[in-house]
């Protein structure tokens, strides 16, 4: 008897796995071609007219709708085809069906509605117009601070402070559009890893006073350069602000982060009095006003102290949730001698500024399932995986490919946590630490999941003695592609 499981995966790109109006096989490993109708294909099982039995074992569901069916026969023979039911599968979002797939992910926290309050849609849409209008009052009072500055409204000059005002508004807006992009595209991000984007912001930002350091050199290029200026640093924003915000969140554990917001920004603003005035007195200083190349140098030196700094107080943060990075370097632990580290030395031990692409062992999460099987189309490999993993909420391969780093290739099934993610890394470090390209590779997963099922529990148990919140494990799992499988007896 079959039972179903669903596999969740990032995004990826088969050459024909696009929206389809109508059924159609795209690879067949057997001697001939199965035709198949797509409402037969709807059965786990059917029979040819040359009495052979076929089975579907695994389902690829992609976001746009279409999905990708594996029907194996009883000489293990895949054969596999693309449909289209977006209109009748359960995985297209039912919140507006009038706006399309892509609009939504982008204004939309990630699992809407399921992942926010009932009332966030209705204050989005009550806060658009608002800001819509504070805006409008931005343009007006724009129009007006300049007027103050010399551009009287008098005869002959109206047109110029008209002129003017949109261009310093039409700056401000080209730099909105960094946010814009960011909160849309990059809203997942932040929470896993807040240091990280922290960091990068300052980064970001400094490039973008670059070019406001550059106007004076090129007065006629000002609205490009205060342009590109403000949308770096608009772009910088869009990073620093969501980052914080968990920063603030994790400083409030007593739930007051109301009170902990409302108090830095005493200290905000108390640094920023003291900044400025210390500014205006270097200002005040004729090397500096009068010397470009000196004023230059001054920005550089306390621009790199404040990255500096900046990087110092973020090392001395001490999360006590588990991100990819420091489930690194807690797994490599527990693997290599059976102990964990506390949540101060991990965290002095986590590297900021490094990008997951170059941690070793590479893991690669969300593969589609040729990856996982080598670009081979093995119906009995197929059903080896679904046997080995029956107790697991994921599937892990090696990457065995020739003249390749070690690299481990996971898939998660519908229903799989953040538990499933850390599981997948401790088995990955088991692996890296004992594996061979010369061995079986399905005699080592076996090894390896036997090396799980008898040590991670004492893991996790470390793990909270020594103060980690293994209730609260920042390890994603991303649906954008739903796997559907069903078990061959």
């Amino acid at each position: 008897m079959s039972f179903a499981l669903q596999l969740s995966f990032p995004n990826f790109n088969f050459s024909t796995a696009t929206r389809l109006q109508r059924i159609q096989f795209v690879c067949n490993s057997s001697s001939k071609q199965t035709n198949s109708s797509k409402q037969e294909s709807e059965d786990d099982t059917q029979r040819t007219t040359d009495g052979s039995e076929h089975r579907v074992v695994l389902v690829e569901r992609y976001g746009n709708g279409s999905s990708k069916r594996y029907i194996l026969d009883d000489k293990f023979h895949l054969t596999t085809f693309l449909e289209d039911d977006s209109e009748s599968n359960g995985y297209s979002s039912k919140e507006f069906p009038w706006l399309p797939d892509i609009v939504k992910d982008f204004v939309l926290p990630a699992g809407f509605p399921g992942s926010v309050s009932d009332d966030y849609l209705e204050y989005m849409l009550l806060q658009f117009p608002t800001n819509v209008t504070a805006w409008i009052c931005h343009t007006l009072v724009t129009s007006s601070l300049l007027k103050a500055v010399g551009l009287d409204y008098s005869s002959g000059t109206t047109a110029a402070a008209s002129a003017a005002a949109i261009r310093w508004v039409s700056k401000d807006g080209i730099g909105a559009i960094g946010r814009f992009f960011i909160g849309g595209r990059f809203g997942k991000l932040f929470d896993d890893d807040p240091k990280q984007w922290r960091m990068y912001a300052d980064f970001i930002g400094s490039a973008g006073s670059i070019f406001d350091l550059t106007t004076p050199l090129y007065p006629a290029y000002f609205l490009p350069l205060a342009s590109l200026g403000n949308l770096a640093k608009a772009v910088a924003r869009g990073l620093k602000d969501p980052s914080f915000r968990v920063i603030q969140n994790h400083f409030a554990i007593s739930g007051n982060l109301g009170d902990v917001a409302a108090k830095e920004e005493v200290w905000e603003v108390s640094a920023q009095l003291l900044g400025l005035g210390l500014g205006i007195l270097v200002l005040s200083t004729p090397g500096v006003v009068r010397s470009y190349p000196v004023l230059a140098s001054t920005w550089m030196t306390m621009r790199l102290l404040h990255l500096w700094l900046r990087y110092q107080s973020l090392s001395v943060l001490q999360f006590d949730t588990v991100n990819l990075k420091r489930a690194r370097i807690l797994v490599n632990l527990h693997v290599s001698n059976s102990t964990v580290l506390g949540c101060e030395e991990c965290n002095k031990m986590e590297n900021i500024l490094s990008w997951e692409k170059f941690s070793v062992p590479r893991i690669t999460f969300g593969v589609s399932l040729f990856d996982m099987l080598g670009g081979e189309k093995s119906g009995l490999k197929i059903k080896m995986l679904l046997k080995l993993y029956a107790n697991e909420k994921y599937i892990l391969v090696v990457n065995k490919q020739p003249f390749k780093d070690f690299e481990t290739l996971v898939s998660f099934k519908d229903g799989a946590t953040s538990l499933s993610v850390l599981k997948s890394v401790w088995q990955t470090y088991w692996l890296y630490k004992t594996s061979s390209k010369e061995n079986d590779g399905f005699d080592e997963l076996k090894e390896s999941l036997n090396a799980l099922e008898s040590r991670f529990e004492d893991f996790l148990e470390q793990l909270r003695a020594v103060g980690w919140d293994t209730d609260r494990i920042n390890l994603k799992i991303c649906n954008d592609v739903l796997f559907e499988e069903f078990l061959v007896d």
